[in-house]
């Protein structure tokens, strides 16, 4: 059972990521801009993970990069990926700067289910999961779905179109990851992103470092080492227990925001949030039997 707690605790990171990012994104801070800079703030954390947290889990924060990841085939993937990246995180800040998160959450909450079905659909390895685990996975999105979504929120503004765009993006990205993360330990491979992702906003957007208030830095760089941390454990998840359980247990980063929101925010969670947060749970400790 060790090893669930990788995802288990990826999922508290995704929760608390996302409370703080909208947190950064209020007041007047272009979405362009963070985008830029919180991508810098990752780069410039990354070192010290690598010397510090490298020594104590070597298999998460090396920077190893096999000779295969130089082909062809292989460097189009990893631009396929910073492409859908760079798209993805745009189309989500966007909204999210100009957005209720309560507005636009269930729409983002279609991502898992994509996720979901892009690795059953490009992946045997994947299809060959379990059909009682796949429905599980199914399930656990259906309800954190519908448990969400009301009548209102079929009506697609502007900014639900662009959470809508950037959780298919990030679930493209995510799904395609898998195809070469073996030539990469999941640093190296994040770092490769982030830094293409950092390199090309810069030079589009050339924003200026005035545009992100003193006050703010400090949470961009919480927010990073977040994020670190949160798609280490997801590709070292993707490779030992495959995409659909890992996005199964991951889905449990709503159950952990509605806990905050209550505890943090004085927030409480109605009906439809706590039976699909049960469902979830039992969904997940299913699967945890299965294929345990």
């Amino acid at each position: 059972m060790k090893i669930f707690a990788i995802p288990f605790f990826g999922a508290f990171l995704e929760a608390a990521g996302t409370v703080l990012e909208k947190k950064i994104l209020r007041g007047k801070i272009d979405f362009k801009s963070y985008n830029v800079f919180g991508f810098l703030a990752i780069i410039l954390l990354i070192l010290p993970c690598i010397f510090i947290l490298g020594h104590f889990f070597p298999t998460l924060f090396s920077l190893k990069i096999h000779s295969s990841a130089l082909e062809l085939k292989n460097i189009l993937i990893m631009s396929l990926i910073i492409l859908l990246s760079i798209l993805a995180n745009l189309f989500i800040f966007y909204a999210m700067k100009w957005e209720k998160i309560t507005e636009i959450e269930p729409i983002r909450l279609f991502q898992p289910l994509f996720v979901i079905i892009f690795a059953f659909l490009l992946y045997s390895s994947e299809r060959q999961t379990g059909t009682p685990i796949i429905i599980a996975a199914i399930i656990a999105s259906l309800a954190l779905i519908f448990s969400h979504v009301k009548r209102h929120h079929l009506k697609m503004s502007k900014y639900s179109i662009a959470a809508f765009l950037g959780s298919i993006f990030f679930a493209a990205e995510l799904v395609i990851s898998k195809e070469i993360l073996n030539y990469y330990s999941p640093m190296s491979f994040y770092l490769i992103r982030c830094f293409f992702i950092f390199i090309i906003t810069l030079l589009i957007f050339r924003p200026k470092f005035s545009s992100i208030p003193n006050k703010k830095w400090p949470y961009v760089f919480l927010v990073a080492f977040i994020w670190i941390l949160y798609r280490i454990l997801l590709y070292f998840s993707y490779e030992t227990k495959g995409i659909i359980i890992t996005t199964l247990l991951f889905i449990l980063a709503p159950v952990f925001i509605y806990i905050f929101s209550y505890s943090y925010l004085k927030e409480k969670p109605n009906w439809r949030n706590i039976l699909a947060a049960i469902i979830i749970i039992v969904c997940v400790v299913y699967a945890m039997i299965m294929a345990s």
